[in-house]
């Protein structure tokens, strides 16, 4: 039943993806081109999706359980190291160059967009080199 409900919710969020414009790189490159020709509407969908959330986040965040009854596992720590940073600075790096971040190039691999498979292709190859590097500390 998890496994259900959680592919319904990303078949969920990609539709809501698409129906707000962000699985466009286009449409997410016009929001970070803030000295050209700026498209706020990915800011608008930010506090859109900021606003829906808030409500279950913090209901949950005082549940030891989930509705389905797996532990809840929220973060815990507050603290900025240098993997997070990192991280973000990568993150935000492809994202500028290709307009594309998980959630939206997942909704793209159907549609045959080569960037997609690409983005998708680096994103796995990332995460890889991650775990190789986690299990060397």
């Amino acid at each position: 039943m998890r496994k259900v409900i959680a592919f319904m919710a990303g078949v969920l969020f990609g539709i809501g993806l698409l129906l707000a414009g962000m699985a466009n790189p286009a449409k997410v490159l016009g929001f970070l081109d803030i000295t050209g020709v700026w498209d706020p509407s990915l800011a608008l969908v930010m506090i859109a999706a900021i606003a829906v959330a808030w409500v279950p986040f913090h209901w949950a965040m005082k549940q030891p359980t989930s509705l389905l009854g797996a532990p809840m596992q929220l973060p815990v720590s507050r603290e900025l190291d240098s993997r997070l940073i990192g991280g973000s600075l990568l993150f935000g790096i492809g994202w500028g160059i290709a307009g594309i971040c998980p959630g939206p190039a997942l909704v793209l691999l159907p549609t045959g967009h080569w960037q997609a498979w690409v983005f998708v292709f680096a994103m796995l190859a990332g995460m890889l080199i991650f775990r190789m590097l986690q299990t060397r500390r």
